[in-house]
């Protein structure tokens, strides 16, 4: 399994992302202490996390995940076996003030010393971009963050951010984080995809597995009660979702990889993804993921996937 660069920032990773956004959610801590184990043993590199996580929750205020991130490699010795990202700006707005007191409180809560990958959560068009980069710009001098991300950006925005951190004399972007699955090609392949890979930034997908669809966890409408995160599978079960799962039901039985693995395998695999980001909460659901850290699709495989899901 080898490992890949994120854009220009020298950093590495496997070309699959833990997602954190489920870690003292759905999974609780001693689960999500298991995941981690299992995800890092088994040659995972990078964890996804954001001072958001979990602020949805009744009762969560956000700074969920870090927290229990954090508890995880105080106890399990590993931090120098991971990568860490994490994003602000999705409660917060980026206000250079607001950047840099929402960093110190992620660092704090993951007790860590500096951010590899930090990403800004979501545009704030009230804050100039060379303010906010510059704030990034300021964290990474002072050895707090390492590379700077964008997340939930226009395509335009983006040439815009790059733009500016040009002009300014600012650490640049390397990375992008955005909506990518089978079932929703449009929302990077074309103008967002040619900007990706012609800048050489680091694509990271959220959502890989279409919020659970892609590992054939939902057939039916009965079926979207197994999880509170069901209901949002509800439209992919008309249109192209059901050949989706058939082309995956296909490939699944020539390779013996279960649907998951098939799924991530494909999308690691698109022009300028560097690794999709999944999220699991149990043993089980990683298990099927990581497989598809090492699985190899052959050419009329990927035909039929992508014909399925055009």
């Amino acid at each position: 399994m080898g490992k890949r660069l994120v854009g220009s920032s020298g950093i590495e990773v496997a070309p699959l992302v833990l997602g954190g956004n489920v870690l003292g959610w759905t999974a609780d801590e001693v689960t999500s202490f298991a995941l981690l184990d299992r995800f890092v043993d088994a040659g995972g590199t990078m964890i996804d996390t954001a001072d958001a996580y979990s602020a949805w929750v009744p009762g969560h205020t956000g700074g969920e995940s870090e927290t229990v991130i954090g508890k995880w490699l105080r106890q399990s010795g590993k931090r120098d076996r991971v990568v860490i990202a994490s994003k602000v700006g999705m409660m917060t707005g980026l206000a250079p003030d607001t950047v840099t007191a929402a960093c110190d409180a992620s660092l704090k809560r993951m007790g860590i010393d500096m951010i590899d990958l930090y990403y800004q959560h979501k545009d704030d068009e009230g804050v100039p971009l060379a303010d906010s980069l510059g704030a990034f710009d300021a964290l990474a001098k002072a050895g707090k963050i390492r590379a700077i991300g964008l997340s939930n950006f226009a395509p335009p925005r983006i040439e815009e951010a790059l733009a500016a951190a040009h002009h300014h004399g600012l650490m640049a972007p390397c990375a992008y984080q955005g909506w990518y699955n089978m079932l929703e090609r449009d929302k990077y392949e074309g103008a967002l995809q040619d900007f990706v890979t012609r800048n050489d930034l680091a694509m990271f997908p959220f959502y890989s597995l279409a919020n659970g669809y892609l590992t054939g966890k939902y057939r039916s409408e009965a079926d979207l009660a197994k999880s509170v995160r069901g209901v949002r599978s509800r439209n992919y079960l008309m249109g192209k979702g059901v050949a989706v799962l058939a082309a995956l039901d296909a490939v699944s039985a020539e390779t013996g990889a279960p649907l998951a693995a098939v799924a991530i395998a494909w999308t690691r695999d698109r022009p300028g993804v560097t690794a999709p980001i999944a999220s699991a909460t149990t043993l089980a659901q990683l298990d099927e993921q990581l497989r598809g850290l090492t699985l190899e699709l052959s050419a009329s495989q990927v035909e039929h996937l992508d014909q399925s899901s055009t």
